[in-house]
């Protein structure tokens, strides 16, 4: 894997959103962005798992973080616009995004995808990404320099039998970053994906129920390309899909 090094301060005073914060790598992420300083808006589902993540970053002494209860599924554009509202008033600016919660669906046959899979999938995978995303642009222009970090797949890029709606949701990922990074590119608004490989997370056990845990990274093993994705240190890099995990 090759090394990326920040500073432990790399994340001083920056306000970081991240989606699908109760688990696997948003839920590290949250915790590694907030021990290199961040003030870290915890997004996601289910509200004990968010809790849990909160007194974790306020026992090791993180700045105080933010609980936005939130289903992907069932927000609408204006739950994103008012979303955006607040951390413009609570906050003045917004540092970065890593939209980081997906749906995974089923592994089948592309014949046996039922429709409601396929919405559900495209719901939190693409739609939730596109309006959350258009509303906090306005917020993101706010800071010095911002960064938003998608995330992708290896199924994302290479087309693999029975990966389905998630793996297209993974192309259309790659396809709204590679438009964003094209607008924005003189501006102080910087796009990215990160494609984590294969992780030891929940995600990832649902998809490979035969493998063995302990072969695979840890979401902790990704943490300094995480970091270093939304530091300053990264400034240059924009319109890029960067495998965590190079084969």
């Amino acid at each position: 894997m090759q090394q990326y090094h920040t500073a432990e301060d790399a994340l001083q005073d920056k306000v970081i959103l991240v989606t699908g914060a109760g688990d696997g790598i948003g839920k590290v992420a949250a915790l590694s962005y907030a021990k290199a300083g961040a003030t870290v808006i915890l997004l996601g589902r289910t509200v004990s798992k968010l809790e849990s993540v909160y007194d974790e970053i306020v026992n090791a002494g993180g700045p105080e973080p933010a609980i936005v209860p939130l289903d992907l599924n069932g927000a609408t554009a204006t739950h994103y616009q008012q979303f955006a509202q607040t951390i413009r008033e609570q906050f003045g600016k917004l540092d970065g995004v890593l939209h980081n919660a997906s749906l995974l669906g089923y592994l089948r046959p592309f014949a046996q995808i039922e429709e409601k899979e396929w919405q559900d999938i495209m719901q939190v995978n693409v739609t939730s990404q596109f309006l959350l995303t258009q509303a906090l642009l306005p917020v993101l222009k706010l800071a010095p320099k911002a960064s938003v970090v998608f995330t992708s797949s290896g199924v994302g890029k290479t087309g693999r039998a029975y990966w389905g709606a998630y793996a297209v949701s993974k192309f259309a990922t790659e396809g709204m970053m590679q438009v964003l990074a094209d607008e924005y590119a003189n501006s102080p608004i910087r796009f990215n994906c990160i494609n984590p490989g294969a992780t030891r997370t929940k995600m990832r056990a649902k998809a490979y129920p035969g493998e063995k845990p302990e072969s695979l990274k840890t979401p902790e093993d990704l943490m300094p390309l995480y970091i270093y994705m939304m530091a300053d240190d990264s400034n240059g890099v924009n319109g890029q899909s960067v495998d965590a995990q190079p084969k």
